[in-house]
């Protein structure tokens, strides 16, 4: 960069112009100071530029040596230990999530969804699945100078998604010399090892400058067998044997010349006798809890990941007036999850072991015998799904200014390709082509050995391997799945691809239109084109349903659409008492989209200071957010849904025995089955057959309204104290969100609308054995809260400087539309519930002295609520909206940060830190809130001890 430019002279630096497209302005707590960074031309939320410009709404700024000072080591981390940010879409702890967004990692602002939250890389998007999610470690920790974050609605700004906030994280340019770090860090259990090495080289010239940003990031998984509150895979109090899975590793079948196996009441499992004849019926025993499978131990805690990223920036001054900006990224990120062996059952998929297998027990001598039905845990094969993205990105910008009539005006033209390509190569689950001849006839040859076919008519080992599943884990034989031969004939390798494409071309021009009293009209307008492109193809095996894999269809569409935009800020009133400016904000942006048409959205802002030292702020927000291609064109899928059938005995509430049930073929005493085929023991519970869900073309768009009104505060006679205060409140309308199973059950069985029963499918014992079901716009919610910052820079002391930032957001309300027993649509209050918590707050405190600096945080979250059955309950007669609600309530949770630093002489900064230094552990939490397992998946799961080494040189 040419630092003698006129245009840099002027403070219109043209790669700041590019970095956001997004002019803004200084935080909020430098506007309350009164204090102005000329070269900070551009802040998240406003498009006008203009260095003298006050922000009017709330902006959180995290600089490179804030986030330096945390244990964090990706975009993600840090974005996600924000007081305002809820639980994230898909945590690492989720083992037992699946598709396309699965890897990625998202935020959430004001617990509204990550869909809801724009994320921008210097202020264009990012690229997005084809569910609209946003994945942060597609951006290197490295590459990132600072991050802000506008906690308010701002879709007449930047379009659709922003309907909670923006996150933009702009990243380094302009740099000159270089810059290594080393980061390593792991769980005091010697596990979760996390290390990353990045490097940064910069040049600047006469005319521009380059800049690479280089980095490797690799996180191990931690297994679940190794914490406490999952190693032993209940979910009841002190986790106890009866919670885990009946489909047990060692096998068990029910012997159909002894009892009715169809009858759940009379049927008797059995597995073999230790050193027993797999092939002697006699030589079997009732399974017991104790040999149930307890599938945590072959299931990861947190998924393994690991990045390659390389990030290019570069600038030109074409000539004084017009600069060239364009940003580069190449990022290659993969993740491993791996959960237990597929729990199969033979009547899910009408495989029983054949009355002409070798191994079939009810044989004599291979002949004469029963088909045989069966449950085995395919243990000796876990389910693992390797998920790899490959991002491109390229964004260049052209931008420059001029005069006319004496104003000046700044000009940009930006594009924007990004592209995602995803590949997930997924095994574990089982090829019902293979099993169906693997369980089929069979015989022993005169080699002894097993081979299917007969022996009149064999088919070569070649082509077909016999399975017998009655031989448990871990006991050698013939047909047993530790053979790796038969391992290879069952178990194919299933490959997934997905691709997304944003192309966006836009054009902007800012400046002031004239004088008035209290300062110049600015104006901002702008338009936009975007192209949104997305698919994602499951292997052929998922799509035909011939394996235990949960089935999908591809999801494959387009749209685009045409926006324009104008921005005004019209200053009232300037320096006089009690205005020491008072000025008005307004927005308003035009969307036409292909599939469903046009939206405008507008936004009005105003911004009081009846004093130096006093900001007073407010803003009003429409918002919207697009269907995205998944939600229109998504493929079906299949899943094993959790629910409470109203037709069983059991469930709070029942209607057994009423006239829908008895339609439907529910027996009256009927206790509603779980997997296996086993009567719930806690409620809800897991279906064992597959739930289908789907797509909806005729989706609309969501709407929301958004308010927020602040205080900034610095008083004159405290030197270094900012106070900062804001009120915030959404509406969301017509959200599209997946049609629950239990809101279809109770609407056809409580309420008796018989519509809502088409796609219910009942067995002959009464458990749901199938349901289709899809997307509408249903949902509404409303929420409100407040934020709290407080920022102390002490006056420096002979013991050192001390720094104190206090940030606490208090949700006051958080309503979700439902139905009650009556079948009224009611607002759900859940604070506090679903990691909902009332109040997040963080303290750092940092201290500095010469070369030496500690950085102390404390992380506080206050306690949860969880809808309970009969485990732990503290409050069993709660009622709610007239019906019956018990809770279980759990305390607050505080986790302590440390970090020490140094400044070596050679021009390094070395650190040592822990996160959780005190090893503190959250409580069980049973329905598992973003997480596969008893514990809130946001929680730390023990001592994280790191060092940092950065190099400059």
């Amino acid at each position: 960069m040419n630092f003698r430019t006129p245009a840099v002279r002027l403070g219109l630096l043209p790669a700041g112009i590019a970095l956001a497209l997004v002019p803004s302005f200084a935080s909020a707590q430098e506007a309350a100071s009164g204090t102005t960074d000329l070269d900070r031309i551009s802040v998240t939320g406003s498009r006008i530029r203009g260095a003298n410009m006050e922000t009017q709404q709330p902006i959180l700024t995290m600089t490179r040596e804030s986030l330096e000072k945390q244990g964090f080591s990706s975009v993600a981390d840090v974005l996600n230990n924000l007081t305002s940010a809820g639980s994230p879409a898909i945590s690492r702890s989720d083992s037992l999530s699946s598709g396309e967004d699965v890897g990625g990692a998202y935020v959430d602002i004001r617990n509204l969804g990550a869909q809801r939250t724009l994320v921008l890389m210097n202020g264009k998007r990012l690229g997005a699945t084809t569910s609209g999610l946003q994945d942060l470690s597609q951006i290197p920790m490295s590459a990132v100078e600072r991050i802000e974050v506008l906690k308010d609605g701002a879709s007449s700004i930047y379009g659709s998604d922003a309907i909670a906030g923006v996150v933009n994280v702009i990243t380094r340019k302009n740099v000159d010399g270089g810059e290594v770090n080393v980061y390593f860090g792991q769980y005091d259990k010697g596990d979760g090892d996390n290390q990353q090495y990045s490097m940064t080289l910069g040049a600047t010239g006469e005319r521009g400058s380059l800049t690479l940003s280089a980095e490797y990031a690799k996180q191990d998984p931690v297994w679940a067998k190794d914490r406490w509150y999952s190693r032993d895979g209940g979910k009841g109090p002190n986790s106890t044997t009866a919670d885990w899975s009946a489909v047990s590793q060692n096998g068990s079948w029910c012997n159909p010349t002894q009892v009715d196996c169809t009858d759940t009441d009379t049927a008797v499992w059995k597995t073999l006798n230790p050193g027993g004849n797999p092939n002697n019926p006699n030589d079997y025993h009732q399974i017991t809890g104790a040999e149930y499978a307890n599938s945590n131990e072959q299931m990861s805690l947190l998924t393994g990941v690991e990045r390659k990223s390389l990030y290019i920036n570069g600038t030109y001054d074409f000539t004084d007036t017009i600069s060239l900006n364009t940003d580069v990224l190449y990022n290659e990120r993969n993740t491993f999850q791996q959960i237990a062996g597929y729990p199969y059952q033979s009547t899910s998929f009408e495989t029983p072991l054949s009355a002409d297998s070798a191994f079939n027990p009810t044989a004599v001598n291979g002949v004469g015998g029963q088909d045989v039905d069966f449950r085995r845990r395919l243990w000796e094969v876990p389910r693992t799904t390797d998920s790899q993205l490959k991002t491109l990105r390229f964004a260049p910008t052209i931008s420059g200014y001029f005069e006319l009539a004496g104003k000046s005006f700044d000009w940009d033209v930006g594009a924007l390709w990004n592209r995602n390509e995803s590949i997930k190569t997924q095994r574990g689950d089982m090829s019902l082509i293979g099993s169906q001849q693997a369980l089929g006839a069979s015989f022993i040859n005169a080699q002894g050995v097993a081979q299917c076919g007969t022996a009149a008519n064999p088919i070569a080992l070649g082509d077909c391997r016999p399975w017998n599943p009655l031989l448990p884990y871990g006991v050698a034989g013939q047909g047993s799945l530790a053979d790796q031969d038969l391992q290879d004939f069952l178990f194919p390798t299933y490959t997934t691809r997905g691709v997304t494409k944003t192309t966006s071309f836009t054009a902007n021009l800012s400046g002031s239109i004239v004088a008035l009293p209290a300062g110049d009209l600015g104006f901002a307008v702008g338009v936009e084109h975007r192209k949104e492109e997305g698919s994602y193809v499951p292997d052929a095996f998922a799509q035909s349903g011939m394996s235990t894999g949960l089935g999908q269809k591809p999801t494959q569409g387009e749209y685009d659409l045409n926006e324009v935009y104008l921005e005004l800020n019209v200053p009232i009133l300037a320096d006089m008492a009690f205005a020491k400016e008072l000025t008005l904000n307004v927005a308003s942006r035009y969307s036409d989209y292909s599939n469903f048409g046009g939206t405008t959205n507008s936004k009005f802002g105003l911004t009081w200071r009846p004093m130096d030292e006093l900001l007073v702020r407010g803003t009003y927000a429409e918002g919207f957010r697009a269907p995205t291609i998944a939600d229109l064109y998504g493929g079906l899928s299949s899943s094993f849904e959790r629910y409470i059938d109203p037709c069983g005995t059991t469930a709070p509430g029942s209607v057994a025995g009423n006239g829908p049930c008895s339609a439907a073929g529910v027996p009256a005493n009927y206790v509603q089955l779980g997997q296996a085929g086993e009567v719930c023991g806690t409620l809800p519970c897991q279906s064992g057959d597959q739930f289908i869900s789907g797509a909806n073309p005729n989706l609309s768009p969501e709407t929301s309204k958004s308010k927020t009104v602040g205080l900034v505060w610095s008083p004159r006679w405290v030197q270094g104290l900012d106070v900062s205060l804001d009120w915030y409140r959404y509406e969301i309308k017509d959200m599209i969100i997946a049609d629950s199973v239990d809101r279809i059950l109770r609407d056809c069985y409580v309420l008796g609308d018989s519509s809502r029963c088409d796609g219910i499918v009942r067995a002959a014992d009464g458990h749901i054995s199938a349901l289709t079901y899809g997307t509408a716009n249903l949902g509404s919610m409303e929420t409100e809260g407040y934020d709290l910052g407080v920022k102390y820079r002490l006056p420096e002391l002979g013991i050192g400087q001390f720094n104190i930032d206090w940030q606490t957001s208090y949700l006051a309300k958080y309503d979700e539309s439902a139905q009650n027993a009556a079948g009224d649509n009611i607002m759900i209050g859940r604070v506090a519930q679903d990691a909902l918590f009332r109040v997040r707050s963080n303290l750092a405190v940092n201290w500095a002295l010469g070369d030496f600096g500690v950085n102390y945080t404390a992380r506080y979250y206050s306690g949860m609520n969880e809808d309970c059955i009969a485990i732990g309950c503290t409050d069993p007669d709660r009622i709610a909206n007239g019906e019956a609600a018990p809770l279980r309530k759990t305390g607050s949770n505080t986790f302590h940060d440390l970090q020490v630093s140094w400044k070596a002489p050679w021009d390094a900064t070395i650190a040592l830190g822990a996160n959780n230094v005190f090893d503190h552990k959250g409580p069980l939490m049973y329905s598992a809130p973003n997480s596969s397992f008893a514990y809130y998946g946001g929680f730390d799961i023990g001592r994280f001890l790191y060092m940092k080494y950065t190099q400059k040189f």
